[in-house]
């Protein structure tokens, strides 16, 4: 035999002496560690965010089960930062693909959404902190500029709110036409504006108050108020209403 063929019979049989690894399934876990069924028993509240999140996804990948998948993406990111992130940045994270991706991003969404809710059908805003109470999970968190309008009625009620723009806050990205053409088709009386800072720090820029200016401006034109300019940091806001600035 030669020495080539005797060391290919030397690998062959080191690799049949070799035991392939076993991947811990979720469904081999005992029943009560399982988050299911942890959830149903004990209630969500007694579940560590590992267990919810693996709730979620529903399954793991090849190499981990759905559990281990879970909290290594949360030693990875945070869950401020997976909450803000859109789908196509979810898909990047190792184990999550498209369908996991939309599942957290809408059960994040719903988060929002329940964050800014009222019973009343049209709630009324009546002071800057309505404003704020009502847009501000839509906003915080964001990593890009996001432009948002608040359409009233007469009686100061919500009637709609819209995107307006998503980018850099300029003129020639909210442009008058795109803020009140909503408002007109709504019959509305009334606008708040809102916007976002990523930096965290809702201090109106020069371009913040020229912008808002102009809109009051327009607005004036058809008889549609401009009433306030909300900027959205990072766990605050600035009225620009109360600064006097408009």
């Amino acid at each position: 035999m030669s020495e080539e063929e005797e060391v290919k019979k030397v690998s062959s049989v080191a690799r049949d002496q070799v035991k392939p690894e076993y991947k811990v399934k979720i469904h081999d876990l005992p029943v009560e560690e399982r988050p299911r069924e942890r959830l149903v028993k004990y209630g969500a509240e007694s579940l560590s965010n590992a267990e919810l999140l693996a709730i979620i996804l529903r399954t793991g990948t090849k190499e981990d089960n759905v559990i281990n998948l879970s909290n290594r993406i949360l030693r990875e990111y945070s869950l401020p930062e997976i909450s803000r992130a859109d789908v196509a940045e979810l898909n990047k994270i190792h184990g999550i693909g498209p369908a996991k991706a939309t599942q957290i991003a809408a059960v994040f969404e719903l988060a929002r959404r329940l964050e800014s809710y009222s019973e009343t059908a049209k709630p009324r805003i009546k002071s800057p902190e309505d404003a704020h109470r009502i847009i501000a999970p839509r906003l915080r968190n964001l990593k890009k500029e996001t432009f948002k309008a608040l359409y009233l009625n007469t009686k100061n009620q919500l009637i709609r709110e819209e995107t307006v723009s998503i980018g850099s806050l300029d003129a020639s990205v909210v442009h008058p036409r795109e803020v009140f053409k909503t408002a007109i088709a709504e019959s509305a009386a009334a606008i708040i504006l809102a916007h976002n800072h990523p930096s965290g720090d809702p201090e109106p820029s020069r371009e913040d108050i020229e912008l808002t200016k102009r809109l009051r401006d327009a607005g004036s034109i058809m008889g549609i108020e401009v009433l306030d300019h909300i900027i959205v940091g990072n766990g605050n806001y600035i009225s620009l209403n109360e600064k006097k600035l408009i």
